[in-house]
């Protein structure tokens, strides 16, 4: 379009991009003002921006939620969980983005005024709790990554806690279970060892008597080293009896011992990887609060509220400008183009709201012509019932026995 009066500057290809973010007609942008330009390049670029935000943001959830779970202080890369985080990442920013750019183009400019009546926010308000949602789940990844290194150290303190408390219940269970099995072979573990335990004291004075002489009797084997010698002998002689007599009880009691000694060493060395499950992301926005406090975490998320609401707060303090008339206009050449009549506050509902009536022009035209051809076929119908009445009374008066005839003849025909 020529003017003399005003010339718009070229719309470059990012002022388009971010035109079709907002979902502003590029048709009636390019013939509107460059304020009303400007206006939907902005709105597109924060709901662009906010898509973008939300890819990152979840991407990083994403890895949280994939990355093999370790220490918290350990920031080994794993590039296949690098890869779905990208995926799944740009799946949720192009998500978030279309539901933001719904929530905009959806968004009226309420009165057209500057101010933001109560009815405006009202009308406005599940627009509104749903941009609010959408910026806390930004807004948390984002802050979990914000104080990572403190987030870190504090899961780790967690984890090694975890590891010392998991291992005192680990060591608990198994003595528990010794003894238990202890007690269903005690008789014979106790004679066992009470035959053990006297070897020994044998033994140990058999060692101070040829070491140190007792009772005034030098060093050496003497009689009474060699009489001890003798009965540590015997007991040996009684526990090699012993344990030839109960020796299946004694290899069981063995086995078990050693399968539970294995058990329990399994069961410390999943001790690690139980505590470094501990590494989630619910567990990091939980420590992300507790590192960050109330108030930090707050703004954090009325930031992003405060991003994410900001185009529908804008449109609704917008006034009506040179684009919004044309689309009005737009709106109007469609309708009467189609046979579309409006006619606003009409009439009021039962609760006494001022309704518009929508008439149908072309519906009506049609339906007209229907209503009438069906007349016309109902009227040529009975004309024609008429007239074959009246040929029929014809041949009756004419001839009344021949065709009282015909109707017997028909009748015993079938």
């Amino acid at each position: 379009m020529t003017r003399d009066y005003y010339h718009l500057p070229k719309a470059g290809t990012i002022m388009k991009f971010l035109w079709k973010c907002a979902g502003g007609d590029r048709y009636l942008l390019e013939r509107a003002t460059y304020s009303d330009q400007i206006k939907y390049m902005c709105l597109g670029g924060i709901v662009f921006a906010t898509g973008a935000l939300a890819g990152i943001a979840g991407g990083y959830a994403f890895y949280t939620i994939f990355e093999e779970r370790g220490s918290a202080i350990e920031n080994s890369v794993d590039m296949q969980t690098v890869g779905l985080a990208v995926f799944f990442g740009i799946i949720w920013g192009l998500m978030i983005f279309n539901i933001d750019r719904f929530i905009v183009t959806s968004t009226g400019k309420g009165d057209g005024t500057e101010a933001i009546t109560w009815g405006e926010l009202k009308s406005a308000m599940p627009r509104i709790l749903m941009g609010m949602i959408i910026a806390m789940t930004i807004s948390k990844p984002v802050e979990i990554r914000m104080f990572k290194t403190e987030i870190d150290i504090k899961l780790r303190e967690k984890q090694l806690e975890q590891q010392a408390e998991y291992q005192t219940k680990v060591d608990k269970t198994f003595a528990d279970r010794e003894k238990l099995l202890v007690a269903d072979f005690g008789k014979i573990e106790s004679q066992r060892t009470d035959i053990l335990n006297r070897i020994k004291d044998y033994e140990n004075q058999y060692r101070k008597e040829t070491s140190e002489g007792m009772g005034g009797r030098g060093q050496g084997e003497g009689p009474v080293a060699k009489a001890l010698k003798r009965e540590q002998a015997k007991l040996e002689v009684e526990l090699e009896r012993f344990d030839g007599a109960n020796r299946d009880e004694l290899n069981e009691l063995n086995s078990k011992k050693k399968e539970l000694r294995l058990s329990k060493e399994k069961e410390r060395g999943n001790n690690e990887k139980i505590a470094n499950g501990l590494d989630g992301l619910l567990e990091r926005i939980k420590i992300a609060h507790e590192v960050a406090g109330f108030w930090i975490s707050l703004f954090i998320t009325l930031l992003f509220m405060a991003i994410e609401l900001t185009p529908i707060f804008f449109k609704l303090m917008l006034t009506k400008t040179t684009y919004d008339y044309l689309a009005e206009n737009r709106d109007d050449l469609i309708r009467a183009e189609n046979g579309i009549e409006i006619k606003y506050d009409f009439y009021k509902d039962k609760l006494g709201v001022e309704r518009h009536l929508i008439v149908n022009h072309e519906a009506d035209k049609l339906m007209f012509e229907k209503m009438k051809v069906s007349e016309i076929q109902k009227e040529l119908t009975d004309y024609a019932v008429q007239k074959y009445k009246e040929r029929e009374q014809k041949k009756i008066d004419e001839n009344l026995d021949e065709y009282i005839k015909n109707i017997n003849k028909d009748e015993q025909g079938g």
